[in-house]
């Protein structure tokens, strides 16, 4: 009993052998020291404002100074019919990008390996990578000018085909999700694929060639081999992902929001900026934004579980 018991203890690393440990791997841990600087002044500092969702903000009294308003934001946005508008809109964009899209890079990434030659692959790899460094700036100014009526490339070719030419497609609402998900799809998917194209490099050769010897067609060994694979790759980034759940990418949707199409283009957001920056209203602005993180926090916690138990799986 006594045996069982010395076996089961853990084994605790001295302090000073941790130390010795960091000061043997220093060149490392200076490396990684700008990126945890960066997450403590931009990520972990700026969470003692999360105090104003519960708090009255004035401008005289400061951050930490006003009357505590307990739960009193997060009521009234529940309680604002307008409210459950920008969440069905934020969830419809969310799940256009967290599962409609997310076949694209794999699907690249697969075409990738199949080209044999890495100057061909490195080129057009090249290409795919492009979109991601240009800002949502940029891409919303050349879908606009694409886009613009009479002038535009498309009204151009519609008119040269027999049609009016005149439609102002970004003010129209129902080619808003359209618009969205395919400018969406263009400036990422190559930058997506760099992760599932890794993954498929670190399968192991020998599994194809066993796979052809037995008569395995080539979709065969993609379908049983490369995405078998890659399985674990793609779970644990769609897990990250849902952290998102209710941020469907500001500055895309911001920029192409119109009149027009507010209806179906006002996520929460672009609420967050309109009721915090534009009308001042600082702590209501912090509770829907807190509200955001904590439930996408939750659901990523729910689905990590469930993965771990289903496909073995998980961020930890």
């Amino acid at each position: 009993m006594n045996n069982n018991k010395k076996k089961k203890r853990k084994k605790v690393k001295p302090v000073g052998m941790t130390w010795k440990n960091i000061k043997k791997h220093r060149a490392q841990y200076l490396m990684l020291l700008p990126c945890i600087i960066f997450f403590i002044i931009f990520s972990y500092l700026p969470m003692a404002g999360l105090v104003l969702a519960f708090k009255e903000f004035r401008f005289d009294t400061g951050m930490f100074g006003g009357a505590w308003v307990g739960l009193q934001y997060f009521e009234r946005f529940f309680q604002d019919p307008q409210s459950w508008n920008f969440v069905k809109n934020t969830l419809i964009i969310s799940g256009m990008k967290l599962i409609l899209a997310m076949p694209f890079p794999i699907i690249l990434a697969l075409l990738f390996n199949e080209i044999k030659s890495n100057k061909i692959r490195g080129f057009f790899q090249s290409i795919s990578y492009l979109p991601h460094f240009l800002s949502w700036v940029v891409v919303v100014g050349i879908i606009q000018s694409i886009l613009a009526p009479n002038t535009g490339l498309l009204n151009e070719l519609i008119k040269n085909m027999g049609g009016d030419g005149s439609t102002f497609f970004l003010m129209d609402e129902k080619y808003f999700h359209s618009i969205m998900f395919w400018s969406y799809v263009w400036k990422d998917i190559g930058w997506s694929s760099i992760i599932y194209f890794a993954a498929i490099a670190g399968i192991n050769p020998a599994l194809y060639e066993a796979a052809a010897i037995d008569g395995a067609s080539r979709l065969r060994q993609i379908w049983h081999i490369t995405l078998t694979g890659i399985r674990p790759t793609i779970l644990i980034l769609f897990i990250l992902s849902l952290g998102n759940i209710l941020s469907a990418g500001f500055d895309q949707i911001y920029l192409l929001k119109t009149p027009g199409n507010a209806e179906v283009a006002e996520i929460i957001d672009t609420y967050v900026i309109r009721t915090g920056l534009q009308s001042g209203q600082f702590g209501y602005a912090t509770a829907v934004g807190m509200m955001q993180g904590v439930i996408g926090l939750v659901v990523v916690l729910v689905v990590n579980r469930f993965a771990n138990k289903k496909f073995n799986t998980s961020l930890w």
